[in-house]
């Protein structure tokens, strides 16, 4: 963060100081966590569902906080180095609104059901083989991490890639209000978090919410592969971009093709290499050309930086862990990102076995059980040889794709991880590739997690073999 003074960020979210020594110390931290406190930094109390960031206030201040911005009702034990507010998440978001007006940086949001996090950060690697900028860190995409992100903005920075989720209608729009996006992406609309959308309507009325906040004079690029997608287009007051593999799109993109753990395309007469493991990446690929051809990038410079992404750790990272290839896309799920990835097994050439371990996908409401029968029935035509599925939903998940041509023999019901590990001890033969995806309340990633500690295991117990 750019430093600025406590009297800055004071003002910036309407604050009354008690006990403080100087106005005119400054601010170079914002802590939301007291154990990470350290001198110089202000500790920015939270309540949250599981633990209330007041009770820390103290030991902050211990640490060498210069000031806790605190709600002016809690109950403190001191009454010094405050900065009272009437609700601190707000206020939290009315000062990263203030900072991010202190720079000229081109700000990006990005949004959409599935693929925003691989889509921000492959813009990011993209714009960065030319220009300095930033990103926002893991997945820190809602109330708390989308402030927590634009204060890591610098006067250094040409450019930010913002993310930004919802659970509800309305979330986007307020955070909309706090980054000023002047480009706006929506990779997908699709069904997540239907627990508390409850319709595909209010996912859309959400989504469309990002591209309302657009200005005139910047620009929107959108996946015109996806019908949902388009329809909420003239919500967009700006430009819009379609990209994608249909030819009424701006962006049309040709000659695909995969090659195990590479995308392959064409646009136009320039040919473009991305290093990801599946088809369904070609939303983000050509997002990242979109905008960098809109930044004047030329197209040599963006197919450096598509050849130097790496993917984000969980999200379809081909791993080689012993004799088998990994695909670990184990931090989320969802129906559509779901059947990506099957269409990635199918793509994939020269291997012995395509497993798939499958856990639940949450949060899909009272069509859960559909959207699971759905998954079976996917799964049976796309050619994978072996299923694990794990979870509540496993039963529905194997009996769809039982019933829609898969051997019984070659489907596996587990409730349980143990279950689920001895059925994949069973299975695994040198040569085979496996992908483990699930919800991220499944926690896939103990899967992962068992095949390295297995191979470690087996290494081991090798004999050690005298060099002559």
């Amino acid at each position: 963060m750019q430093p600025v003074s406590l009297r800055e960020l004071i003002a910036a979210i309407d604050g009354t100081p008690v006990g403080l020594a100087s106005m005119e110390e400054r601010v170079e931290r914002i802590a939301t966590d007291s154990r990470r406190v350290q001198t110089g930094d202000v500790f920015w109390a939270i309540a949250g569902p599981n633990d209330d960031g007041h009770r820390y206030v103290q030991q902050a201040l211990h640490q060498g906080a210069v000031a806790c911005v605190v709600d002016q009702d809690a109950e403190l034990a001191v009454r010094e180095k405050l900065v009272c507010v009437e609700d601190t998440v707000l206020a939290l978001g009315d000062f990263a609104e203030w900072y991010r007006n202190q720079f000229d940086a081109l700000v990006i949001g990005v949004t959409g059901s599935v693929g925003k996090t691989t889509t921000r950060h492959m813009v990011h690697t993209v714009l960065g083989a030319r220009f300095v900028g930033m990103e926002s860190p893991q997945n820190f995409n809602n109330h708390l991490g989308v402030p927590l992100s634009l204060l890591q903005m610098s006067p250094d920075h040409e450019y930010a890639v913002i993310e930004l989720a919802a659970s509800q209608v309305g979330d986007i729009e307020d955070l909309s209000s706090i980054v000023h996006p002047e480009v706006g992406v929506l990779t997908t609309i699709g069904p997540a978090h239907l627990d508390e959308f409850k319709s595909i309507e209010n996912v859309m009325r959400a989504k469309a919410e990002l591209l309302a906040a657009l200005p005139a004079s910047g620009f929107a690029v959108l996946n015109g592969d996806d019908d949902l997608v388009r329809q909420v287009a003239s919500h967009a007051a700006c430009p819009v971009i379609l990209v994608g593999e249909k030819a009424d799109n701006d962006l049309v993109a040709q000659w695909v093709r995969t090659d195990n753990g590479w995308l392959r395309f064409c646009i136009e007469s320039s040919e473009f290499d991305v290093p990801v493991v599946g088809r369904h990446h070609i939303t983000a690929a050509m997002t990242a050309i979109a905008i960098g051809r809109q930044i004047d990038m030329s197209d040599e410079e963006i197919a450096a930086g598509l050849r130097m992404f790496e993917p984000v750790r969980g999200r379809s990272e081909l791993l080689r862990v012993g004799p088998w290839f990994v695909v670990d896309d184990t931090y989320n799920a969802s129906p559509l990102s779901m059947q990506a990835a099957c269409r990635s097994l199918q793509d994939w050439q020269g291997v012995n076995k395509k497993i798939l371990v499958a856990g639940d996908m949450l949060s899909l409401g009272a069509e859960a059980a559909g959207y699971h029968k759905q998954l079976g029935q996917f799964i049976a035509s796309t050619g994978v040889n072996q299923l694990v599925a794990f979870g509540t939903q496993a039963g529905l998940v194997a009996g769809s794709a039982k019933e829609h041509g898969m051997d019984a023999g070659c489907l596996g019901v587990c409730s349980d991880a143990e279950t689920a590990r001895m059925l994949l001890d069973c299975w695994l033969e040198p040569g085979d590739l496996i992908l483990i995806k699930g919800s991220r309340n499944m926690q896939m990633e103990q899967f992962v997690d068992y095949l390295k500690q297995r191979v470690a295991a087996e290494q081991e117990q090798q004999p050690v073999r005298r060099v002559a």
